[in-house]
């Protein structure tokens, strides 16, 4: 099973893979720059092999590895000119995750700001349609929203409807996030829940467009549209859940990723070692 976390930059980009090795990862998940600021120098060409040369002398596989689009951009913005720095910044991160060789960049949805739910749709398609233009291999991957209010894409038929109008198909997928899916209303408490609940997923979205998972328990009840991430079995998901989860992304061969808090209930070490004594 190819396991990991969200690991931190500081330093350098090659840092994130000594981190990610010090975690004993298998998997792992980065932002390329601060993810806060809309802007960011180029990516220099000694940095990028730097980190290409680290990640090709470590054991982790390079399709586990996923970066993330920084928190400011909303791809479903019906303002224009916010939509149109926000797809700015969505072709930047598709051309640095092209330089350092990281296969997958993890986009959310937004937010349509009260304009309705097919202006979000539309800018959306439009967003991620010319961010496909970028001339490399890296797959963009939608990921499902906690259903807060104006979001789009927290319903897996809503999600499949955006997902359906992505042209060219091999450079697009999905992140399944479990708080997320949770939050909006979607159980995943028990082993039987875990079923229904990816049963649904694959009819609508299908498995074969899902390349990474965001393992998260969630400190908010089923359907509380509540996107607060908790330490895994330790929130309303729960042990059980958690468990079920785990296990079928195991069968199905699916790079789970933490994005878990830190705190002194558990660190990224402590997550893992969970999550690998669920597997057992």
């Amino acid at each position: 099973m190819r396991l990991g976390v969200h690991v931190s930059i500081s330093g350098s980009l090659s840092a994130a893979v000594d981190n990610a090795v010090e975690r004993e990862c298998s998997a792992f998940q980065i932002f390329t720059r601060s993810p806060r600021m809309w802007t960011a120098k180029d990516i220099p060409d000694k940095d990028a092999a730097e980190f290409r040369q680290k990640l090709s002398a470590s054991k982790i596989d390079r399709f586990a590895t996923v970066a993330h689009m920084p928190y400011l951009p909303n791809l479903a913005s019906p303002n224009a000119a916010t939509h149109a720095k926000s797809i700015a910044v969505l072709i930047k991160e598709v051309e640095r995750c092209g330089k350092l060789g990281v296969p997958y960049l993890v986009a959310h949805l937004g937010s349509h700001l009260g304009e309705g739910e097919g202006k979000g749709i539309k800018q959306l398609v439009s967003a991620f349609t010319k961010a496909a233009s970028v001339k490399n291999d890296v797959v963009i991957l939608l990921e499902n929203t906690a259903g807060q209010k104006n979001s789009v894409g927290s319903d897996f038929d809503q999600w499949a409807e955006i997902f359906s109008q992505l042209k060219p198909k091999d450079r697009f997928g999905v992140c399944f996030d479990t708080c997320h899916a949770f939050a909006y209303g979607y159980d995943l408490r028990t082993e039987k829940d875990v079923s229904a609940t990816f049963k649904k997923f694959d009819d609508a979205v299908g498995f074969e467009n899902l390349k990474i998972l965001h393992l998260n328990d969630s400190k908010g009840e089923i359907g509380s549209n509540l996107d607060r991430h908790e330490h895994v079995g330790l929130g309303k998901i729960g042990e059980k859940g958690m468990t079920a989860v785990v296990k079928l992304a195991a069968k199905k061969d699916i790079p789970v990723i933490l994005e878990t808090p830190i705190d002194n209930v558990r660190d990224d070490f402590g997550n893992l070692r969970k999550v690998k004594e669920l597997v057992a």
